[in-house]
């Protein structure tokens, strides 16, 4: 069994493809809703938009709209602008992520800002960003504006305190889950709340729908960055040890320095420090880096903690009553600490 595969043992772990199937009438609303909207005089706009929000993607951050607000009992239609929303705010951050990252690679397609430069990246997510909006006003609810712009704002900070962290071999754990709390986690938490407030849900379950978000969103994160020591391009659909290269001190990388000896140790600060002055890393010094994180039994430390981050994030669902949606709810959480959804 290797590390990704450690039992959580949820019952009834549903696939992805089962999850798809309850969803998939408003998912294709909800895709309507995105082409609609990406719709532009200006005509690189368009070519972007499509591009990236063409590119694939798992379209999870909607479905978590959608079945949040099932299972409470929503019956209404405002559920798919909601999830619109949403992808129109990850797919913006995605874009200034690139930029800032200098990523080549997403989803096993080159970035936009690889085809288009960084110039057109950065002002169609601005587009982006600023679209969603609107269809935030056409809701017409300001506790929904409220939340997501909250998000937004929060996002942001949270790349900004990443960026601060670029070649520090100081950050600690706690630093660490604040920067991904923010940046990953509060765009979950937003969609899985929003379910709530369109379902008007008292203030504790809408309060245990965002914890429940919060959560998934951080396990996610987790695994994404055990990923990055851990999978092949072809499996991460961008390129393996990124975050090492890019100088990103990951939970991994900080479990790994708190283990090894004193020269592993430095080994490893030096190439932080090279990443962060160069913004690269040779093949031969980041395999060494993979090989000495591996070793160190940080990986399975990570898993551990996304692992009771999932636990959390169902335990946060006893608010839900029983129902299909919920069972779905639960095997998302589950399968995110796989890596099955």
């Amino acid at each position: 069994m290797s590390q990704l595969e450690a039992p959580l043992n949820p019952e009834n772990l549903r696939t992805s493809t089962s999850v798809d199937a309850l969803v998939s009438q408003a998912m294709l609303e909800v895709n309507q809703r995105i082409q609609t909207a990406l719709q532009s005089d200006v005509v690189l706009i368009n070519q972007m938009g499509h591009y990236i929000i063409g590119a694939g993607g798992k379209r999870l951050r909607p479905k978590l709209v959608l079945l949040s607000a099932l299972a409470q009992g929503y019956e209404g239609n405002y559920h798919t602008n909601i999830a619109a929303i949403i992808e129109f705010i990850h797919t913006a951050t995605l874009l200034h992520d690139d930029v800032v990252d200098s990523s080549s690679l997403r989803r096993g397609r080159e970035t936009a800002n690889t085809v288009w430069g960084n110039e057109a990246a950065v002002l169609v997510g601005d587009f982006l960003y600023s679209r969603s909006f609107e269809m935030m006003v056409e809701v017409g609810q300001m506790r929904v504006m409220e939340i997501l712009s909250a998000a937004t704002n929060t996002i942001a900070a949270g790349e900004v305190m990443q960026l601060m962290n670029i070649g520090e071999a100081e950050v600690t754990e706690a630093r660490y889950m604040e920067v991904i709390s923010a940046k990953t986690g509060k765009l979950f938490e937003a969609a899985t709340q929003l379910g709530s407030v369109l379902a008007e849900a008292d203030s504790e379950r809408e309060h245990a729908m965002a914890d429940y978000g919060a959560r998934l969103g951080i396990a996610f994160q987790l695994i994404d960055d055990v990923l990055d020591y851990t999978a092949d391009s072809d499996e991460l659909g961008k390129n393996a040890g990124d975050d090492l290269v890019e100088g990103k001190p990951t939970l991994p990388l900080i479990y790994a320095l708190q283990t090894v000896g004193q020269s592993e140790c430095d080994e490893i600060r030096a190439a932080l420090l090279a990443a962060q002055q160069s913004g690269q890393l040779s093949e031969e010094r980041v395999q060494l880096v993979v090989k000495l994180v591996c070793q160190s039994g940080a990986i399975e430390r990570t898993v551990e903690q996304a692992q009771q981050q999932v636990k959390l994030a169902i335990q946060a669902l006893s608010c839900l009553p029983e129902s299909k949606y919920k069972e779905a709810l639960v095997s998302i959480a589950a399968a995110s600490a796989q890596r099955r959804f």
